[in-house]
């Protein structure tokens, strides 16, 4: 297979670089100054795009939940917590204009219908469909329905309802991520040799949503093949909020740019040669130059 999406000003997929997301979530924790410091990090290590998410609070979670109680520091409730974090149209334009300016694309995983027009109104390049929404075949109608290339989170999901989701979605346009819901996910939970299972199964591009401690298995994912890979970031692990535990620190992040962009080099041809640096270690330390039949 030989295949790529565009998106944006990016050929992603196939013999390309591979397209890092740099996942921003609610780890700006309702401020957007610290959403447009999340947003220099980004570009300043070299990420492709950042990430944000967009939730119609009383469309996506229940009165129940949204009263339940849960000190923050918007207030006493789960629903002061939600409303808090979410950020409405100004906060955007400001994302899309500082984006802009630093010259980074921006996305976001839309959790329901009114979430992904109002994300429409910015023209982005792609969707993401988070693992929670995988099942949501009005959803996934609905984001296919804008004629962009959606990105697809497999955590918490079976091979069942993920060949439901494709069906639906379809390959051309679609790029599946290997996932697990865990946040951060232990080591045994990241089971990346369903990257190239993803592949085989549905013949469409695959790449790695990771929420691991550490930069390794991210790197790996990529040299798996993974045309994605999709990281939480945040200033320090230790800020207040539910995802910045799972999420990559300055120095992390830049490692893991760094490493994942040699890739290609590591990597190779598949093709067997020797190199013209090991042509004198020959003269030097082989005393029989041929093998003779």
């Amino acid at each position: 297979m030989n295949k790529t999406i565009q998106i944006g000003n990016k050929l992603v997929g196939d013999n390309q670089p591979c397209f890092f997301i740099a996942e921003i979530g609610i780890n700006h924790n309702g401020d957007i100054n610290l959403a447009k410091k999340l947003i220099d990090l980004a570009v300043e290590s070299g990420c492709n795009a950042v990430k944000f998410q967009k939730r119609t609070v009383d469309v996506v979670y229940t009165q129940e939940e949204l009263a339940r109680p849960r000190p923050n520091p918007f207030g006493e409730t789960n629903g002061d917590l939600k409303r808090g974090l979410e950020f409405g149209f100004e906060e955007y334009e400001e994302i899309n204009n500082y984006c802009r300016e630093r010259g980074i694309m921006w996305i976001a995983s839309c959790w329901d219908e009114e979430s992904v027009d109002f994300i429409e109104q910015f023209n982005p390049p792609a969707y993401k469909i988070a693992s929670a929404c995988l099942t949501d075949k009005d959803l996934l109608l609905y984001t296919k329905s804008k004629g962009k290339p959606i990105i697809l989170a497999t955590g918490m999901s079976t091979l069942e309802e993920i060949d439901s989701a494709m069906e639906i979605l379809g390959t051309e346009n679609t790029i599946l991520l290997q996932c697990t819901a865990t946040y951060p996910s232990e080591n045994n939970e990241l089971n990346l040799l369903v990257i190239p299972q993803f592949k085989e199964r549905y013949q469409t591009l695959v790449g790695y949503s990771g929420h691991e401690r550490g930069i390794a298995p991210s790197f790996l994912a990529a040299g798996l093949g993974a045309c994605v890979v999709e990281r939480h970031i945040t200033l320090d692990r230790a800020m207040w909020g539910s995802d910045h535990a799972a999420s990559l620190e300055p120095e992390g992040l830049h490692k893991l740019i760094r490493d994942i962009r040699m890739i290609p080099n590591i990597l190779g041809t598949g093709k067997k040669c020797v190199y013209s640096d090991e042509k004198p270690i020959i003269e030097k330390l082989r005393r029989k130059k041929t093998i003779l039949c």
